[in-house]
């Protein structure tokens, strides 16, 4: 290396190091003591970092970050049902984080939960038993439906998806054919991925892991003879792997009958079945867990985003003991880093306690019906705009005549502050997830907002 090259690099090192110390500064001000010279710097220097260092299609994509073409909104803080902007506009938060903020924004108990865990110990070994993972363990065994019981904590929900994959090979290890539904998504590592069903991810990632097939989404007797031509052909379903409601694919509720068949066809056929709860679960469609609506308990239960209370990256993936003990042997064949650390596994528990306390799978029932209503009636006229409204608890789609249509009216919506998703990079069905702790007057003003945006 050349003295030239050597003190480009110490002067890139050093501009570095004032760089993170500018963030620092700004990340220890008190929101009160962002002035808006600061406002200013942070918007800018984010746009610029998003288009040169992380990725200029975020920039495209996100309507969050444009009006009129000028960059205006960067989230800055959140608490409660709302985000605000660094410039301290608030946002009603019906995105949820698509699913994170079940238990709200920032909930205090959470926080003080991590706090106090973080003074203790952040991480924990790797080697010595860590007491939060096995408490975590129990309640999560006692909260489930059946005879689900032994878990193992992961970092999200594609990885909570991957290490069911993973305990159904175990199980079955004869069987390699796995079977989900269209319009399914399931994440976007390898094996979750071969899951999901959206053309434009998998393409460019084929071939991917094979023995996946899928079927559609509500229809059992197309499930029925895709297994039956599997056990003929001898390619025998090793799992069924499903949401029981759709979430990305647009908020699709199937047949009320539809998971009981599932269930009973999985055990004729001596195949497993994987419910992927990542957004359903903890409490978001007015039970903690959507299955037990049908009264059906999985083999196995993937769970994320609202597990860690918003606060933490945390996932479980929970099975029954038959299922599980393949891993008693050697229990190093699946394994992660950080999945089940301290700091996870106190915002998890934190975050069930709060579930069980303020009552907020009941919450969500009550009030998201009220909501679902609302939305309803404020679309009443509207029929050549939107095609259907649907939901479960505050799980909430307004699926749109067309594309564009969503895509505006979210815009609109976000305008009057209130904060909204398509489904993936789909704005033909808008999901309405709020944080479960939202506001009887806040859902009135997300109902008027709406009324106004489709006028």
């Amino acid at each position: 290396m050349s003295m030239d090259t050597l003190d480009l690099k110490n002067q890139k090192v050093n501009e570095a190091n004032e760089y993170a110390k500018k963030v620092l500064d700004l990340i220890n001000k008190k929101d009160t003591d962002i002035t808006a010279e600061d406002a200013e710097w942070i918007t800018q220097e984010t746009v610029k970092d998003f288009r040169d260092y992380v990725n200029p299609g975020f920039l495209k994509y996100r309507k969050s970050v444009t009006k009129d073409e000028q960059f205006a909104a960067v989230e800055w803080s959140d608490e409660g049902d709302c985000f605000k902007d660094v410039n301290g506009k608030k946002y009603i938060d019906c995105l949820g984080g698509f699913g994170i903020y079940n238990v709200g924004h920032r909930h205090p108990k959470v926080v003080q939960a991590v706090v106090n865990q973080m003074n203790r110990q952040a991480l924990h070994s790797q080697d010595l038993l860590d007491p939060l993972r096995a408490f975590l363990a129990k309640i999560l065994a006692d909260i489930t439906p059946g005879d689900l019981q032994y878990s193992f904590f992961t970092n999200s929900g594609t990885e909570s998806v991957e290490a069911g994959l993973k305990l159904a090979k175990m199980y079955n290890p004869e069987r390699h054919t796995f079977i989900a539904a269209t319009r399914a998504f399931h994440g976007k590592s390898l094996g979750s991925l071969s899951g999901t069903a959206k053309g434009m991810f998998r393409k460019p990632f084929l071939p991917l892991v094979s023995g996946f097939r899928h079927v559609q989404y509500g229809d059992i007797e197309m499930l029925k003879k895709t297994m039956e031509a599997c056990a003929l052909t001898g390619e025998d379903v090793a799992a069924v792997l499903l949401e029981p409601i759709q979430g990305e694919g647009g908020i699709i509720i199937p047949p009320e009958d539809y998971l009981p068949q599932v269930r009973a066809l999985c055990d004729k056929f001596g195949a497993l079945l994987i419910f992927d709860e990542v957004q359903t679960g903890m409490g978001r469609t007015g039970k903690m867990f959507c299955c037990e609506h049908s009264n059906v308990v999985p083999d196995i239960l993937c769970l994320a985003k609202a597990f860690g209370g918003g606060i933490m990256p945390a996932g479980a993936v929970i099975a029954s003991e038959k299922v599980f003990e393949n891993l008693f042997p050697n229990p190093f064949m699946h394994t992660t880093t950080f999945g089940g650390n301290p700091l996870a596994c106190a915002a998890a528990i934190a975050t069930i306690n709060i579930l069980i306390d303020e009552k907020l799978p009941e919450r969500a029932a009550q009030m998201g019906e009220y909501m679902l209503d609302g939305l309803k009636k404020a679309a009443e006229g509207h029929e050549d705009k939107v095609k259907a409204i649907r939901g479960k608890g505050f799980m909430i789609g307004i699926e749109f005549q067309e594309d564009v249509i969503g895509y505006e009216f979210s815009k609109k919506l976000f305008d009057k502050g209130v904060l909204v998703a398509g489904t993936l990079v789909n704005a033909k069905t808008i999901r309405i997830e709020p944080p479960l702790t939202i506001k009887k007057e806040e859902i009135e003003t997300v109902i008027q907002t709406v009324a106004e945006a489709l006028k």
